[in-house]
């Protein structure tokens, strides 16, 4: 419930206030007087857009806010936003301060509970908590789209439950088949990849790739290509270690000579004690030296030439480079080219695997969906016959009593996104005139009227809503804006409603009522919003009656019309 409404810098309007009611509420006035800046600024609120061209003139920024009551209906979207709510409303529960900022620089800001929100989760917010209902809603009645809407919000919670299910798996099933689509578009592709990968992997097989095999062969052929040159080299070392190879005592080597060395300190040792010492190291050099030239020795018996083996290399390294040549730099790398292309093949592979998966869960989602369109389109069968004999009921007493509305049900030719059918309200003024769209048959004041028995009907179902009508009386008067009144009133007993209005017959049914006046000082025009009572309301009632606020005929007429309303 709306509980205080402030504005500033906006049209006409410089600062103003409102404190609606928790029944019926008007705003009425002058035309050209601002009320719409009224409704504008409740649509700021709600998330609407605006232009900067409405900023007053002379202002930097036009602000709207808003305090509302009774907001457990979006307590957890508040909650998960941050939003702080204020000190107790005047009914003992909590207050939401809801406000929107627009620059003359264009920039906007909007806050709830005192945390800066996107605009479009400040309408998702508000739009729980009230609703606008004007000339812009009477063209959206027209539309199949807001007509299905109506007709579902007229089923209640189960049919709600259940489009909500449908929704789900329809957008499921939507992803799914376009999922399928791909996988079966991509079946070639997919083909062709699978020849190319077996290919490779076979032709890598045939050669049986080791890791690191390329370079020990091509250090094993340099070996072997350079076997003379390693031999003289060796025969060099193994002659320096051991000497002679026929026992020459001029030529020991370092066998040999080392050897000698050790006699000669182990003499020293036998006669002096300080040299022990020597003995042990001369020992170990004769050992190392030793095992040196016996390493030596071995890789000279080694050193052999091997055509053979040489001819062998240099084809098994012509193999290895046919592969090297497609699938890497080195055997390594091709290797590792190898097992990438066994993962690829299985994913592959499991792409058939999920092509099977997917059209099964395509059937399952099928066949939910056709289960949940078929009690949709009870669910909706009934709230139609339902709704439009509520409705007729309320055209009844709006002064149509003739008048016959009824919704449509046409069966898709495949399920869409809300159901098996479309939705269509059909309507007839007179018992002579066949049913037709209702956009293309109904009068601004029949459709006026068609609204206003629609909410009146669905609100029973959502009390505690605010809801705010904007010209509701518009093309009607008389008798009907008399009726449109006290239907007005009946919805205020459930639901706050807010009026802006030029008749009297719907002002006088007002719990509050608020006037917006305007003055000019020759240069600025600016609009006031003023609570009148008592006989300030009965001169406004008197004005709206015919413009006689200051004759005493009007202001008793205006008193009969209070009276009768009961707001008198």
């Amino acid at each position: 419930m709306l509980t205080g409404l402030r504005i500033a810098g906006l049209g006409v309007i410089a600062e103003a206030g409102l404190e609606p009611g928790p029944g019926m509420t008007v705003v009425t006035g002058e035309t050209g007087a601002g009320k719409t800046m009224i409704v504008t600024g409740l649509g700021l609120l709600l998330g609407g857009r605006v232009e900067t061209t409405l900023i007053r003139m002379g202002s930097a920024r036009l602000v709207v806010e808003g305090r509302f009551a009774r907001v457990e209906a979006v307590r957890e979207a508040l909650d998960d936003l941050g939003a702080e709510l204020d000190a107790d409303g005047p009914d003992g529960s909590p207050e939401l301060l809801a406000s929107r900022q627009v620059q003359a620089s264009g920039r906007s800001r909007a806050l709830l509970g005192g945390v800066q929100v996107p605009l479009a989760t400040l309408g998702e917010v508000m739009g729980e908590l009230a609703a606008i209902h004007g000339q812009s809603e009477q063209v959206r009645l027209g539309t199949p789209e807001r007509q299905r809407e109506v007709l579902d919000r007229a089923g209640g919670p189960a049919l709600a439950e259940r489009l909500r299910r449908y929704r789900a798996a329809f957008a499921e099933r939507r992803a799914v088949q376009a999922e399928v689509d791909a996988l079966v578009a991509s079946a070639r592709e997919r083909a062709r990849e699978q020849a190319m990968l077996r290919f490779g992997l076979d032709e890598i097989g045939a050669v049986g790739p080791r890791p690191g095999e390329d370079a020990a062969l091509a250090a094993e052929a340099h070996r072997l290509q350079a076997v003379d040159d390693l031999r003289l080299s060796a025969q060099r070392a193994n002659h320096a270690l051991s000497g002679a190879s026929d026992g020459d005592p001029d030529d020991p080597g370092a066998s040999g000579l080392v050897g000698q060395a050790r006699k000669a300190v182990e003499g020293l040792a036998d006669r002096d004690a300080a040299a022990s010492g020597l003995v042990e190291a001369a020992r170990a050099a004769v050992a190392q030296v030793n095992d040196f030239a016996a390493a030596v020795a071995g890789y000279l018996a080694d050193l052999e030439a091997d055509p053979v083996r040489l001819e062998a290399i240099a084809a098994r390294r012509a193999e290895l480079q046919g592969l090297t040549r497609k699938y890497g730099e080195n055997v390594d790398a091709v290797i590792a080219w190898a097992d990438a292309a066994r993962a690829r093949l299985d994913a592959l592979a499991g792409g058939e695997d999920r092509l099977a998966d997917l059209t099964r869960r395509r059937e399952a989602l099928s066949a939910e969906l056709s289960e949940l369109a078929a009690a949709i389109t009870a669910d909706r069968t009934a709230a139609a016959a339902r709704l439009a004999g509520a409705v007729d009921a309320e055209l009844a007493a709006l002064a149509m009593p003739q008048a016959r509305l009824r919704f449509e049900l046409t069966p898709l030719n495949a399920l869409g996104p809300h159901g098996a059918e479309s939705v269509q309200i059909v309507f007839a003024a007179h018992p002579d005139s066949p049913v037709a769209p209702l956009a293309r048959v109904a009068s601004g004041g029949e459709l006026s009227r068609v609204r206003l028995a629609l909410e009146v009907v669905l609100a029973q179902d959502d009390p505690g809503h605010t809801f705010v009508f904007d010209e509701v009386d518009a093309g009607v008067g008389g008798a009907v804006g008399l009726e449109i009144g006290r239907r007005l009133a009946r919805l205020a007993k459930a639901s706050q409603v807010i009026v802006v209005t030029h008749l009297a017959q719907v002002a006088a049914f007002a719990d509050r009522h608020y006037v917006v006046a305007k003055s000019s000082d020759g240069a600025v025009t600016t609009a006031d919003v003023a609570e009148v009572a008592g006989e300030a309301r009965v001169a406004e009632i008197a004005r709206m009656m015919g413009g006689l606020s200051d004759s005493e005929a009007g202001l008793g007429h205006a008193r009969d019309l209070l009276a009768a309303a009961g707001g008198g």
